[in-house]
Protein backbone atom coordinates (compact mmCIF):
# COMPACT_ATOMS: atom_id res chain seq x y z
CA UNK A 1 0.00 0.00 0.00
CA UNK A 2 1.07 3.49 -0.86
CA UNK A 3 0.77 4.71 2.77
CA UNK A 4 3.37 2.24 4.13
CA UNK A 5 5.84 3.87 1.84
CA UNK A 6 8.08 6.67 4.10
CA UNK A 7 10.86 9.20 2.69
CA UNK A 8 14.51 8.82 4.15
CA UNK A 9 17.11 11.56 4.71
CA UNK A 10 17.41 11.58 1.10
CA UNK A 11 14.20 12.03 0.18
CA UNK A 12 14.20 8.32 -1.65
CA UNK A 13 10.78 6.04 -0.63
CA UNK A 14 11.23 3.17 1.56
CA UNK A 15 8.75 0.49 2.39
CA UNK A 16 8.00 0.28 6.28
CA UNK A 17 5.26 0.79 8.86
CA UNK A 18 7.60 1.95 11.45
CA UNK A 19 8.91 5.62 12.13
CA UNK A 20 11.37 4.39 14.59
CA UNK A 21 12.59 1.90 11.20
CA UNK A 22 13.39 5.22 9.35
CA UNK A 23 14.61 7.61 12.34
CA UNK A 24 17.07 4.25 12.85
CA UNK A 25 18.36 4.28 8.90
CA UNK A 26 18.77 8.05 8.76
CA UNK A 27 20.79 7.83 11.98
CA UNK A 28 22.48 5.13 9.88
CA UNK A 29 23.15 7.64 7.62
CA UNK A 30 24.63 10.07 9.44
CA UNK A 31 26.79 7.79 11.51
CA UNK A 32 28.87 6.80 8.11
CA UNK A 33 29.02 10.15 6.56
CA UNK A 34 30.98 11.57 9.90
CA UNK A 35 32.63 8.77 10.73
CA UNK A 36 30.45 8.23 14.09
CA UNK A 37 31.26 5.65 16.57
CA UNK A 38 27.17 4.99 16.86
CA UNK A 39 26.81 2.98 13.30
CA UNK A 40 25.18 0.01 15.47
CA UNK A 41 22.33 1.98 15.23
CA UNK A 42 21.15 0.31 12.46
CA UNK A 43 20.29 -2.65 13.92
CA UNK A 44 17.19 -0.82 15.56
CA UNK A 45 15.82 -1.02 12.27
CA UNK A 46 14.79 -4.19 11.75
CA UNK A 47 14.39 -4.36 15.08
CA UNK A 48 11.48 -1.78 14.48
CA UNK A 49 10.41 -3.06 11.28
CA UNK A 50 11.45 -6.69 10.38
CA UNK A 51 9.81 -6.49 6.82
CA UNK A 52 11.62 -3.23 5.80
CA UNK A 53 14.30 -3.95 3.11
CA UNK A 54 16.50 -1.62 3.07
CA UNK A 55 16.64 -1.84 6.86
CA UNK A 56 17.35 -5.71 6.97
CA UNK A 57 20.30 -5.31 3.72
CA UNK A 58 22.06 -2.42 5.62
CA UNK A 59 22.10 -4.34 8.89
CA UNK A 60 23.44 -7.33 7.24
CA UNK A 61 26.24 -4.93 5.62
CA UNK A 62 27.35 -3.52 8.79
CA UNK A 63 27.74 -6.71 10.35
CA UNK A 64 29.65 -8.46 7.55
CA UNK A 65 33.13 -7.57 9.06
CA UNK A 66 32.48 -9.25 12.44
CA UNK A 67 31.48 -12.27 11.22
CA UNK A 68 28.11 -12.32 13.13
CA UNK A 69 25.60 -15.46 12.49
CA UNK A 70 23.03 -12.80 12.01
CA UNK A 71 24.11 -11.87 8.50
CA UNK A 72 22.11 -14.96 6.51
CA UNK A 73 19.16 -14.44 8.61
CA UNK A 74 19.12 -10.73 7.90
CA UNK A 75 20.04 -11.34 4.03
CA UNK A 76 17.04 -14.13 3.98
CA UNK A 77 14.59 -11.67 5.41
CA UNK A 78 15.50 -8.60 2.67
CA UNK A 79 15.16 -10.84 0.12
CA UNK A 80 11.44 -12.49 1.40
CA UNK A 81 10.34 -8.63 1.05
CA UNK A 82 11.80 -7.65 -2.19
CA UNK A 83 9.18 -7.81 -4.25
CA UNK A 84 7.50 -5.20 -2.54
CA UNK A 85 10.06 -2.73 -1.86
CA UNK A 86 10.55 0.37 -3.66
CA UNK A 87 12.94 0.70 -6.29
CA UNK A 88 15.71 2.54 -4.42
CA UNK A 89 15.35 -0.04 -1.91
CA UNK A 90 16.08 -2.90 -4.98
CA UNK A 91 18.95 -1.11 -5.82
CA UNK A 92 20.92 -0.31 -2.34
CA UNK A 93 19.66 -4.26 -2.01
CA UNK A 94 21.64 -5.44 -5.50
CA UNK A 95 24.61 -3.39 -4.88
CA UNK A 96 24.92 -4.86 -1.68
CA UNK A 97 24.69 -8.33 -2.47
CA UNK A 98 26.92 -7.95 -5.03
CA UNK A 99 29.52 -6.53 -3.02
CA UNK A 100 29.36 -8.69 -0.17
CA UNK A 101 29.66 -11.36 -2.34
CA UNK A 102 32.78 -14.01 -1.48
CA UNK A 103 33.86 -13.75 -5.65
CA UNK A 104 32.83 -10.19 -6.45
CA UNK A 105 34.75 -8.41 -9.65
CA UNK A 106 35.20 -5.01 -8.06
CA UNK A 107 35.04 -3.26 -11.29
CA UNK A 108 31.74 -4.62 -11.76
CA UNK A 109 30.59 -3.74 -7.54
CA UNK A 110 31.64 0.27 -8.43
CA UNK A 111 29.86 0.14 -11.99
CA UNK A 112 26.51 -1.04 -9.68
CA UNK A 113 26.91 1.99 -7.59
CA UNK A 114 27.23 4.19 -10.04
CA UNK A 115 24.19 3.13 -11.99
CA UNK A 116 22.49 3.11 -8.38
CA UNK A 117 23.82 6.72 -7.69
CA UNK A 118 22.57 8.07 -11.87
CA UNK A 119 19.00 7.37 -10.69
CA UNK A 120 19.46 8.19 -6.49
CA UNK A 121 22.43 10.72 -6.80
CA UNK A 122 21.16 12.00 -3.15
CA UNK A 123 22.41 8.89 -1.31
CA UNK A 124 25.72 9.95 -0.10
CA UNK A 125 25.86 6.47 2.12
CA UNK A 126 26.31 4.53 -1.46
CA UNK A 127 28.63 7.02 -2.39
CA UNK A 128 30.99 6.17 0.58
CA UNK A 129 30.60 2.79 0.46
CA UNK A 130 31.69 2.87 -3.31
CA UNK A 131 34.00 5.72 -2.21
CA UNK A 132 35.64 2.84 0.04
CA UNK A 133 35.81 -0.02 -2.45
CA UNK A 134 37.49 2.45 -4.78
CA UNK A 135 40.08 3.50 -2.45
CA UNK A 136 40.88 -0.81 -1.65
CA UNK A 137 41.63 -0.67 -5.20
CA UNK A 138 43.84 2.07 -5.53
CA UNK A 139 41.32 3.31 -8.16
CA UNK A 140 41.27 7.21 -6.68
CA UNK A 141 40.29 8.33 -10.49
CA UNK A 142 37.11 6.19 -10.33
CA UNK A 143 36.43 7.35 -6.80
CA UNK A 144 36.14 11.09 -8.38
CA UNK A 145 34.36 10.62 -10.95
CA UNK A 146 31.72 9.02 -8.59
CA UNK A 147 31.96 12.07 -6.54
CA UNK A 148 31.70 14.52 -9.78
CA UNK A 149 28.64 12.20 -11.16
CA UNK A 150 26.55 13.56 -7.77
CA UNK A 151 28.14 16.52 -6.47
CA UNK A 152 25.68 18.89 -8.70
CA UNK A 153 22.30 17.58 -6.80
CA UNK A 154 24.65 18.04 -3.90
CA UNK A 155 26.39 21.02 -4.01
CA UNK A 156 25.32 22.48 -0.36
CA UNK A 157 25.54 19.08 1.66
CA UNK A 158 27.13 18.40 4.06
CA UNK A 159 29.83 16.15 3.87
CA UNK A 160 29.83 15.80 0.05
CA UNK A 161 33.28 18.24 -0.52
CA UNK A 162 35.58 16.21 1.79
CA UNK A 163 33.92 12.80 -0.27
CA UNK A 164 35.27 15.42 -3.31
CA UNK A 165 38.58 16.20 -1.36
CA UNK A 166 39.79 13.01 -0.52
CA UNK A 167 40.07 11.29 -4.50
CA UNK A 168 41.97 14.39 -5.53
CA UNK A 169 44.18 14.06 -2.49
CA UNK A 170 44.80 10.78 -3.77
CA UNK A 171 45.47 12.16 -7.44
CA UNK A 172 48.18 14.89 -6.38
CA UNK A 173 45.48 17.93 -7.19
CA UNK A 174 46.55 19.20 -3.72
CA UNK A 175 44.97 23.36 -4.72
CA UNK A 176 41.39 21.58 -5.85
CA UNK A 177 41.82 19.20 -2.78
CA UNK A 178 42.22 22.06 -0.48
CA UNK A 179 39.66 24.04 -1.92
CA UNK A 180 36.98 21.39 -1.52
CA UNK A 181 37.91 20.29 2.26
CA UNK A 182 37.77 24.13 3.11
CA UNK A 183 34.40 24.37 1.18
CA UNK A 184 33.36 21.23 3.34
CA UNK A 185 34.61 22.89 6.84
CA UNK A 186 32.76 25.95 5.84
CA UNK A 187 29.20 24.06 5.47
CA UNK A 188 30.18 22.38 8.94
CA UNK A 189 33.11 22.90 11.07
CA UNK A 190 32.57 19.37 12.11
CA UNK A 191 32.81 17.68 9.11
CA UNK A 192 36.30 15.56 10.01
CA UNK A 193 36.86 14.22 6.46
CA UNK A 194 37.12 17.93 5.14
CA UNK A 195 39.24 18.13 8.24
CA UNK A 196 41.04 15.18 7.11
CA UNK A 197 41.84 17.03 3.99
CA UNK A 198 43.21 19.63 4.49
CA UNK A 199 45.70 18.23 7.32
CA UNK A 200 46.79 16.26 4.53
CA UNK A 201 47.11 19.63 2.03
CA UNK A 202 49.45 20.87 4.72
CA UNK A 203 51.25 17.57 5.53
CA UNK A 204 51.91 17.46 1.97
CA UNK A 205 53.68 20.91 1.75
CA UNK A 206 55.47 20.93 5.16
CA UNK A 207 53.45 23.03 6.47
CA UNK A 208 53.46 21.06 10.05
CA UNK A 209 52.61 23.93 12.50
CA UNK A 210 49.69 25.21 10.87
CA UNK A 211 48.34 21.41 10.51
CA UNK A 212 48.86 20.95 14.08
CA UNK A 213 47.25 23.78 15.34
CA UNK A 214 44.39 23.31 12.53
CA UNK A 215 44.18 19.54 13.87
CA UNK A 216 44.02 20.27 17.59
CA UNK A 217 41.40 23.37 16.93
CA UNK A 218 39.11 20.67 15.24
CA UNK A 219 40.34 18.40 17.69
CA UNK A 220 37.12 19.71 20.51
CA UNK A 221 34.93 17.81 17.86
CA UNK A 222 36.06 14.19 17.83
CA UNK A 223 34.94 12.53 20.72
CA UNK A 224 31.83 11.19 18.92
CA UNK A 225 33.85 10.00 16.06
CA UNK A 226 35.10 6.12 15.09
CA UNK A 227 38.01 4.67 16.86
CA UNK A 228 39.29 4.47 13.14
CA UNK A 229 38.53 8.13 12.69
CA UNK A 230 39.47 9.87 16.12
CA UNK A 231 42.97 7.56 16.25
CA UNK A 232 43.36 8.16 12.44
CA UNK A 233 43.50 12.13 12.81
CA UNK A 234 45.59 12.37 16.29
CA UNK A 235 48.23 9.38 13.65
CA UNK A 236 48.23 12.76 11.20
CA UNK A 237 48.70 15.21 14.33
CA UNK A 238 51.44 12.79 15.16
CA UNK A 239 53.57 12.81 11.93
CA UNK A 240 53.66 16.54 11.85
CA UNK A 241 55.25 16.05 14.97
CA UNK A 242 57.55 13.57 13.32
CA UNK A 243 57.96 14.89 9.91
CA UNK A 244 58.29 18.31 11.60
CA UNK A 245 61.21 17.11 13.81
CA UNK A 246 59.33 18.30 16.94
CA UNK A 247 60.91 16.21 19.70
CA UNK A 248 60.31 12.56 19.73
CA UNK A 249 58.81 12.55 23.31
CA UNK A 250 55.69 14.64 21.67
CA UNK A 251 54.66 11.92 19.17
CA UNK A 252 55.04 9.45 22.17
CA UNK A 253 52.74 11.96 24.38
CA UNK A 254 50.07 11.40 21.05
CA UNK A 255 50.68 7.76 20.90
CA UNK A 256 49.89 7.53 24.76
CA UNK A 257 47.17 9.70 25.41
CA UNK A 258 45.33 9.89 21.90
CA UNK A 259 45.28 6.80 20.27
CA UNK A 260 46.29 3.60 22.86
CA UNK A 261 44.21 5.52 25.24
CA UNK A 262 41.30 4.73 23.05
CA UNK A 263 40.94 1.63 24.39
CA UNK A 264 40.26 2.08 27.17
CA UNK A 265 36.79 3.26 25.87
CA UNK A 266 33.96 0.99 26.71
CA UNK A 267 33.13 1.13 22.94
CA UNK A 268 36.16 1.25 21.13
CA UNK A 269 37.12 -1.00 18.27
CA UNK A 270 40.70 -2.30 19.23
CA UNK A 271 41.38 -3.20 15.16
CA UNK A 272 41.00 0.37 14.03
CA UNK A 273 43.06 1.68 17.11
CA UNK A 274 45.95 -1.09 16.01
CA UNK A 275 45.64 0.17 12.22
CA UNK A 276 46.60 3.72 13.41
CA UNK A 277 48.71 2.61 16.67
CA UNK A 278 51.26 0.06 14.35
CA UNK A 279 51.16 2.83 11.42
CA UNK A 280 52.74 5.44 13.81
CA UNK A 281 54.98 3.06 15.44
CA UNK A 282 56.55 1.43 12.30
CA UNK A 283 57.38 5.63 10.97
CA UNK A 284 58.98 5.62 14.53
CA UNK A 285 60.85 2.59 14.15
CA UNK A 286 62.14 4.15 10.59
CA UNK A 287 63.40 7.05 11.95
CA UNK A 288 64.97 5.49 14.42
CA UNK A 289 63.05 6.68 17.31
CA UNK A 290 62.18 3.53 19.00
CA UNK A 291 64.39 3.92 22.27
CA UNK A 292 62.12 7.05 23.63
CA UNK A 293 59.11 4.55 22.88
CA UNK A 294 60.39 1.80 25.28
CA UNK A 295 58.36 -1.73 25.13
CA UNK A 296 55.34 -0.03 23.34
CA UNK A 297 55.52 -1.99 20.42
CA UNK A 298 55.99 -4.78 22.05
CA UNK A 299 53.18 -4.39 24.37
CA UNK A 300 50.78 -3.90 20.59
CA UNK A 301 52.35 -6.81 19.35
CA UNK A 302 51.41 -8.93 22.28
CA UNK A 303 47.49 -7.69 21.62
CA UNK A 304 48.02 -8.77 17.80
CA UNK A 305 48.59 -12.34 18.18
CA UNK A 306 44.69 -12.70 18.79
CA UNK A 307 43.75 -13.98 15.44
CA UNK A 308 40.50 -12.56 15.70
CA UNK A 309 41.98 -9.31 14.35
CA UNK A 310 43.23 -10.94 11.59
CA UNK A 311 42.11 -11.12 7.97
CA UNK A 312 39.56 -8.15 8.28
CA UNK A 313 41.42 -6.11 5.91
CA UNK A 314 44.93 -6.09 3.69
CA UNK A 315 45.99 -2.72 5.25
CA UNK A 316 46.00 -3.99 9.03
CA UNK A 317 47.43 -7.57 8.28
CA UNK A 318 50.72 -5.82 6.26
CA UNK A 319 51.15 -3.87 9.17
CA UNK A 320 50.51 -6.55 12.04
CA UNK A 321 52.86 -8.86 9.71
CA UNK A 322 55.88 -6.18 10.31
CA UNK A 323 54.95 -5.75 14.50
CA UNK A 324 55.03 -9.77 14.73
CA UNK A 325 58.32 -10.13 12.65
CA UNK A 326 60.18 -7.10 14.29
CA UNK A 327 58.90 -8.65 18.01
CA UNK A 328 59.79 -11.57 17.16
CA UNK A 329 56.52 -13.14 17.12
CA UNK A 330 58.11 -15.35 14.21
CA UNK A 331 55.88 -18.50 14.41
CA UNK A 332 52.24 -16.29 14.82
CA UNK A 333 53.80 -14.31 11.53
CA UNK A 334 54.51 -17.36 9.58
CA UNK A 335 50.86 -18.97 10.20
CA UNK A 336 49.47 -15.22 9.20
CA UNK A 337 51.25 -14.95 5.87
CA UNK A 338 50.30 -18.63 5.03
CA UNK A 339 46.79 -17.31 5.62
CA UNK A 340 46.87 -14.38 3.65
CA UNK A 341 48.05 -17.12 0.71
CA UNK A 342 45.05 -19.30 1.02
CA UNK A 343 42.94 -16.49 0.88
CA UNK A 344 44.59 -14.86 -2.53
CA UNK A 345 44.84 -18.73 -3.54
CA UNK A 346 40.95 -18.27 -3.02
CA UNK A 347 40.46 -15.40 -5.16
CA UNK A 348 39.54 -15.74 -9.11
CA UNK A 349 42.52 -15.16 -11.15
CA UNK A 350 42.09 -11.50 -12.19
CA UNK A 351 42.19 -10.72 -8.46
CA UNK A 352 44.83 -13.27 -7.53
CA UNK A 353 47.11 -11.28 -10.23
CA UNK A 354 46.05 -7.72 -8.45
CA UNK A 355 46.88 -9.33 -5.08
CA UNK A 356 50.60 -10.20 -6.01
CA UNK A 357 51.62 -6.92 -5.00
CA UNK A 358 49.81 -7.17 -1.70
CA UNK A 359 52.01 -10.51 -1.22
CA UNK A 360 55.20 -9.13 -1.93
CA UNK A 361 55.18 -6.36 0.64
CA UNK A 362 54.01 -9.31 3.23
CA UNK A 363 57.08 -11.21 2.29
CA UNK A 364 59.46 -7.86 2.25
CA UNK A 365 57.90 -7.27 6.00
CA UNK A 366 58.08 -10.31 7.02
CA UNK A 367 62.29 -10.37 5.72
CA UNK A 368 62.27 -6.94 7.06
Amino acid sequence: MESEMKLDKWGYQVRTCSDSCISAINSYYHQVVSYGRKRSVIMEAPKSDPECVLGNILAAHFLCSTGSSRVPLLIDTAKSFLESASSYEKAVFECIMYLISPDRDDDLAVNLHSKLLREFPRDLVSLKRAQVLCFYMGRADLSLKLVEQVLPMNNHEDYIYGMLAFPLLELGRMEEAEKAGKTGYEINKDDTWSQHAICHVYQHECRFKEAVEFMNNCSTSWSSLSSFMYTHNWWHVALCYLEGHAPMEKVREIYDECIWKELERSDAIPPEVYLNAIGLLLRVYIRGGHDIFGDRLKKLADCLTDQTVWFLEWHLDILILWALSHTGELNKAEDLLKGLKSRVSMMTKKKQQIMQKGLSVCLSFNLF
